[in-house]
């Protein structure tokens, strides 16, 4: 199957709720979502993107990598892998290389030759997280955690237990030719969301995953020249922090809906772990610099599930329960305007949104299974004025 092209499935509908209009990238009998967020489908200079299929599969789920010309629509498949793969997935920026975790090992595809590689293989016992690399693309970068039983499911089942039953875990790192793999980081918490900086290699962050309303600090700076680790924004009691990124110029992007929340959202449109606060506070969101200094906060009307900056950090979008947001934070306060309707179940991430901004900071790219299927949908932000 590697190599295979697929036709084009563009098209262009008008969203009922604002008017604007949402090019569809795939509308077949398959199921498509996109990288997470902070590794960026789109490829640098390019009009393409890479995503997860399950089109050719003789299962529906199982999914395997794909590119897709932006401009013709046509797809090609990368793997053939006969193993489950996870959602684990980058890529360089101009896309000569992916990177992606299947059967317990980091794998490598040339995406001119479609050769792959395996350059990691995890040791038993042990699963593979999400995989980053440093801003020289030489070296690729993941947690790894015992494996304790718990499977997760749906809507955050195995979420909270997790997070308790984890005592062991390691912040890794490869070359990204397979030479010389080493763990930079040992830590006694379920460790996630690993992430080198983009413009210094010597950086990175990671979290203590689980229910942000119990975790006691949730993201984390690593500088790998001592291999020490400080905490990025000093969490508080009634912090609830998370979804953190790095921004275009290098500076950690974080969420804080405050008191009882716990980061997730379910398909019945509610949280699994949240606790009501005494009162109401309000939720903001915040930049800090590479030593875990806050730098500007904005207050937020509401809080949506995920955030993602354009170039300057000006304009971020969101998905809230049923509407990806446009905020304008350019003067230091949150004005929104609805950028279109997504609705979409909720039910597992890869029926999350993550809305993710193109290299050129105007384009969002977001999955969506209104409709039934999971797909991949575009939309030109230049249609919102403010």
């Amino acid at each position: 199957m590697i190599g295979d092209k697929f036709k084009s499935e563009l098209k262009t509908v008008i969203d009922s709720k604002t008017g604007h209009q949402i090019i569809q990238l795939t509308g077949g009998n398959s199921n498509n979502f996109h990288f997470y967020f902070t590794e960026n489908s789109f490829v640098k200079g390019k009009p393409e993107i890479y995503f997860f299929s399950d089109r050719g599969s003789k299962t529906e789920f199982q999914y395997n990598l794909f590119s897709m010309n932006l401009d013709t629509g046509v797809m090609t498949q990368l793997s053939d892998c006969p193993s489950p793969m996870g959602h684990n997935a980058t890529k360089t920026l101009d896309g000569k290389y992916i990177f992606y975790t299947a059967g317990n090992k980091l794998r490598r595809i040339d995406t001119g030759t479609l050769e792959e590689k395996v350059i990691y293989e995890n040791d038993p016992g042990f699963r593979l997280g999400m995989v980053s690399l440093n801003a020289s693309e030489t070296k690729a970068g993941f947690a790894r955690n015992e494996e304790i039983g718990i499977s997760s499911g749906k809507n955050y089942a195995g979420f909270r237990e997790t997070m308790f039953a984890i005592k062991r875990s390691f912040i890794t790192v490869v070359n990204t030719d397979g030479s010389n793999p080493y763990d930079a980081f040992f830590d006694t918490h379920h460790t996630a969301h690993f992430q080198f900086s983009p413009d210094d290699d010597t950086i990175a962050t990671f979290c203590h995953e689980g229910p942000w309303n119990l975790v006691q600090q949730r993201i984390w700076i690593i500088d790998f020249m001592p291999r020490s680790v400080i905490p990025c924004f000093r969490q508080e009691e009634d912090d609830s922090v998370g979804h953190e990124f790095w921004t275009r110029d290098g500076l950690i992007f974080f969420d804080n809906r405050r008191a009882g929340h716990d980061g997730t959202i379910t398909s019945e449109r509610k949280q699994t772990y949240a606790v009501e606060p005494e009162q109401k506070q309000t939720p903001y969101i915040g930049f800090c610099d590479k030593r875990g200094k806050v730098l500007r906060t904005v207050d937020m009307p509401f809080y949506c599930n995920h955030y993602h900056a354009n170039n300057d950090n000006s304009i971020l979008v969101g998905d809230d329960v049923d509407d990806l947001q446009l905020i304008n934070i350019a003067d230091g306060s949150a004005r929104m305007q609805t950028l279109c309707y997504h609705g979409t179940s909720w039910y597992g991430q890869s029926t999350h949104c993550h809305p993710t901004f193109d290299w050129d900071g105007r384009y969002v790219l977001y999955t969506s299974d209104f409709g039934g299927k999971h797909n991949l949908y575009m939309i030109d932000t230049w249609q919102v004025k403010w």
